[in-house]
C-alpha cells in the first residue's frame, strides 16, 4: 500500500507539471497542435505518461479560453551541484519570488550553489530531442529517415533511437518521422551538454538527491545536467 501510494503521488506530480505545460502552451499559442509545436510536444509527453484524454483536453481548453486564473511564466535557473556538475532548471511559475527561494534552498541544502543566468548554459547547446523505441524501426531505417528529414544526428541504443535536431529543424523532423513511424515517445527541446563531468559513487548519490529534490518541486518542469554516472553506480543507488 505504501508503494502504491508513493507511485500515485509521483504520478500526480507528473500530471501537475504536464497540465501546467499544456495550459501554458495553449495560452501562448494556438490550441491547434498542428499549428503549435510546443503544444504538440506537450500532448506527446502527456500521452506518453498515460494521461486520460479528458484531463488533457480540459487543460488545453482552460489555457485557450483563459479559464485558469494562474498566469504561469517560464523561468530558467542555473547553478552547480555536487562535484561541480552544471545544472539547468526549467520552471513554470506563478510566483517568481517563491520559486527562486525554493530553488536556491534546494541547491544550498543539496551541496550545490545557485548561479546567475547564463552561468552554466554556455556548457550546453539547445537542440531538438526526439525518441522512438528500438522496435519501431531498424537502425538503418531510422537513420536514413531522420537524416532525410533534416536531423543532425541519430544515436541508437539497445532499446531506443534518439534523434537530435537543431531548434529550427525540430518541428519538421518530428512531423516527418511521425508520418512515417507514428507518434514519438518523446519530442521536445532539450539542453544537451557539450562536455560532461564524471562523478564517483558518493558524489552521484548526493547529486541525484539534489536533482530529485528539484524535480519534486511543482514549479520545476525539467532538470538538465552535464554529469556522467556509470551504469553500475546507478544500479547500486537504485537498489
Amino acid at each position: 500500500m505504501y508503494r502504491k501510494g508513493a507511485q500515485d503521488a509521483k504520478r500526480g506530480k507528473l500530471f501537475t507539471k504536464l497540465i501546467r505545460e499544456l495550459t501554458t502552451a495553449a495560452r501562448v499559442g494556438s490550441p491547434d497542435p498542428s499549428a503549435n509545436p510546443r503544444l504538440k510536444a506537450a500532448i506527446t509527453a502527456a500521452r506518453g505518461a498515460n494521461m486520460p484524454k479528458d484531463t488533457l483536453e480540459r487543460a488545453i481548453k482552460r489555457g485557450a479560453g483563459g479559464g485558469d486564473d494562474a498566469n504561469y511564466e517560464e523561468v530558467r535557473y542555473e547553478g552547480y551541484g555536487p562535484g561541480g556538475v552544471a545544472l539547468i532548471v526549467e520552471a513554470l511559475t506563478d510566483n517568481r519570488n517563491r520559486t527562486a527561494s525554493e530553488i536556491r534552498a534546494a541547491f544550498s541544502k543539496g551541496g550545490g550553489a545557485l548561479g546567475e543566468t547564463n552561468s552554466v548554459s554556455f556548457m550546453f547547446e539547445r537542440v531538438g530531442d526526439i525518441g522512438y523505441g528500438a522496435k519501431v524501426a531498424s537502425d538503418e531505417a531510422m537513420f536514413e529517415a531522420a537524416l532525410e528529414a533534416g536531423a543532425s544526428n541519430v544515436e541508437t541504443a539497445e532499446e531506443f533511437h534518439e534523434i537530435v535536431t537543431t531548434v529550427d529543424d525540430f518541428a519538421q523532423v518530428r512531423d516527418a518521422l511521425e508520418a512515417k513511424f507514428g507518434a514519438a515517445e518523446r519530442a521536445k527541446l532539450a539542453w544537451r551538454p557539450t562536455t560532461t563531468v564524471a562523478v564517483d559513487d558518493a558524489t552521484a548519490e548526493s547529486l541525484l538527491k539534489l536533482i530529485d529534490t528539484l524535480e519534486d518541486n511543482d514549479d520545476v518542469q525539467t532538470v538538465w545536467g552535464n554529469y556522467e554516472v556509470a551504469d553500475a553506480v546507478l544500479q547500486k543507488l537504485a537498489g
